[in-house]
């Protein structure tokens, strides 16, 4: 969750379903080709196509560390989509330095009360 001037972004990597046609059995690579068709280019649109790197996985994690991200994920190209975590087509790597979580809870647990009218 990074704001820059209060302004918001949301980053999709992956596409499930277009059309009402379920895509989780095509390979991540055909899914992610379908996904950045749909999104626009234009800067002033917040919806951004966040695109994979191949072949340099160290560098891109050694970069997230450096700008306090939480880390990156691995993905097998080739793979369909696996919401079940055992079945390894996917792995989280976490930057073990990362600080941006420091307050992250306090933060939505007030947005979360201020959203939620509780019973008098």
């Amino acid at each position: 969750m990074r704001r820059k001037a209060e302004r918001c972004f949301f980053y999709a990597f992956d596409l499930l379903s277009l059309d009402g046609k379920d895509l989780r059995s095509l390979p991540l690579l055909d899914r992610k080709r379908r996904l950045k068709k749909l999104i626009p280019r234009s800067s002033r649109c917040r919806l951004r196509y966040l695109d994979h790197v191949e072949g340099q996985g160290i560098r891109l994690f050694e970069s997230a560390c450096a700008l306090d991200l939480e880390g990156v994920v691995a993905k097998l190209k080739a793979a369909p989509y696996a919401a079940d975590e055992r079945r390894s087509t996917w792995i989280k790597i976490k930057n073990e330095s990362y600080t941006q979580a420091e307050g992250r809870h306090d933060f939505f647990d007030k947005l979360r009360k201020s959203s939620v009218s509780e019973p008098a």
